[in-house]
């Protein structure tokens, strides 16, 4: 379980889509058009965000056990990290709200005005990853649900929920830090040794994808899509620019 990295089952599910995707014209790449389409682009985000804080997670301290892309229950659904520490055991859900404001109050967050699920979803899988644990340690087993908000425009937090914390990307270690002990060494190492047991989250683990391979096509992806941007955002700048210089030439040669 632990060989997996951060943003896996987002990225295996973004690759396979795009397999089938038709090749960007010659035109296409030349003027910088989007590798990625609507559809995408919320997988594409999300692997982002799942990837930022996967990074954020290697700073913890060699008392932390760090899981990434839990697979769970039956299906395809997975966690997307699992934190098991001396301060307890966290679920964290990531979302990838860079640029936008949030706002959160008990049981409801709003992103730019709209309500999501987010704090329903966080809440959700902490208490079956609970379930999960408790019944591969044989021992009650408490988690704590996280939703980590990557590079949010404003975060205003009227009122804590009760039982999901609400954090961002840079605040993230920080709280961590802060919250107290719970567990004992031996207590960490019971329940991390049932954590990364496959078995214990999901009754037909996946077969496990080559971990490099997926960051390299990644990568590769990742490089693709900035570089259109820029080139989206050269040919815009080309186009304010030259506008102008047009415009005067034209003023010029048709006269007054």
């Amino acid at each position: 379980m632990n060989e997996r990295v951060a943003g896996q089952a987002v990225i295996e599910k973004l690759l396979a889509d795009l397999e089938g995707a038709p090749p960007r014209s010659f035109l296409g790449r030349v003027f910088g058009a989007d590798p990625l389409s609507p559809d995408n682009f919320p997988w594409y985000k999300g692997a982002l965000g799942e990837i930022a804080v996967g990074q954020i997670l290697e700073r913890l301290g060699p008392e932390w056990t760090v899981l990434h892309a839990v697979p769970v229950g039956t299906g395809a659904s997975d966690i997307d990290h699992v934190l098991i520490g001396p301060a307890g055991v966290f679920t964290l859900n990531t979302k990838n709200h860079a640029g936008q404001s949030v706002w959160v109050a008990g049981r409801t967050l709003m992103v730019v005005g709209k309500k999501q699920r987010h704090l329903y979803n966080a809440s959700h899988e902490a208490t079956r990853a609970a379930k999960l644990l408790t019944r591969g340690v044989n021992a009650p087993v408490e988690v704590t649900g996280v939703v980590v908000v990557i590079a949010p425009k404003t975060m205003t937090v009227r009122e804590r929920s009760s039982d999901v914390a609400v954090v961002t990307d840079r605040q993230l270690l920080r709280w961590l830090s802060d919250c107290p002990s719970k567990l004992t060494a031996r207590q960490i190492a019971v329940i991390t040794a049932a954590a990364v047991r496959p078995g214990t989250w999901h009754r037909n683990p996946p077969v496990v994808v080559e971990p490099a391979s997926l960051q390299y096509e990644f990568a590769r992806l990742r490089t693709l899509v900035d570089s259109a941007r820029r080139r989206r955002a050269g040919w815009l700048l080309a186009l304010l620019l030259g506008a102008p210089l047009v415009l005067a030439t034209l003023s010029a040669y048709l006269g007054p």
